[in-house]
């Protein structure tokens, strides 16, 4: 069993979703996670201008067998990478199972 995450941006979720599905992924936990880093936005608050840095961005907690886990991490690469650093990052732990 392996435990997989994925950092994704947000407006990729319903496609990776659909696609999960597909593959018969039933159960997937969702967490909104703020990352730093992103190219700078200027925004402007009450007449100051300020630099954004962060953006809103979904991280994915699959545990998958170990069979199902190259199909995962491919149909999430595939649809999430958009050419921007930082915008799908997937790491694969091991997942051990206490009974």
């Amino acid at each position: 069993m392996k435990l997989i995450e994925a950092v994704i941006n947000r407006l990729k979720l319903p496609e990776v979703r659909s696609a999960l599905d597909e593959l018969g992924v039933v159960d997937c936990m969702e967490s909104s996670v703020v990352c730093h880093g992103s190219p700078a936005r200027i925004m402007v608050f009450r007449g100051a201008k300020f630099v954004a840095d962060v953006a809103e961005k979904v991280k994915l907690e699959i545990v998958s067998a170990d069979e199902s886990v190259e199909r995962i991490i491919d149909a999430i690469g595939s649809i999430g990478k958009t050419g921007r650093p930082g915008d799908c990052r997937i790491a694969i732990r091991p997942y051990l199972e206490v009974t």
